[in-house]
């Protein structure tokens, strides 16, 4: 839904949205789907599951995004009064997630410190995104 807003505000020309923010918004959820599809795909393979179908399945897990943002691209005109409200319950909902879900389960075992790492570097690859893509 995000991608979508955004793509549909930089497309009609919403001077708070450029289509580089769209794309650098596109690209980092996309480079999110990655570890979402082997957190999907990792155990169904480790059940005994082939690999092809694991790796199907992990695919089909991010499926709703583009099927969301091609609706939104849609209704666009219906969407446009509302881009910043659905900007920031998408938002919203990520930091939910993070702050309810990842970041407590980060920090338990013996390895927190990887956790952490790894939070850094997602948000260093996000930022060079954001200033090389506008």
């Amino acid at each position: 839904m995000a991608v979508g807003v955004a793509l549909a505000g930089a497309m009609l020309g919403n001077a708070g949205i450029t289509m580089g923010a769209a794309l650098a918004l596109a690209m980092g959820i996309a480079i999110q789907n990655f570890p979402e599809g082997a957190i999907i795909s990792m155990p169904l393979k480790n059940e005994g599951m082939s690999k092809l179908k694991s790796f199907w399945y992990g695919t089909l897990s991010g499926i709703v995004e583009p099927i969301a943002s091609i609706i939104t691209i849609a209704l666009t005109n219906l969407v446009v009064p509302i881009l910043p409200y659905f900007l920031s319950f998408a938002a919203g909902a990520m930091i939910y997630v993070v702050v309810e879900e990842l970041i407590p389960e980060a920090q338990m075992g013996e390895h927190t410190d990887i956790g952490t790492i790894g939070v850094s570097i997602g948000f260093i690859i996000m930022m060079i995104l954001d200033v090389a893509l506008g």
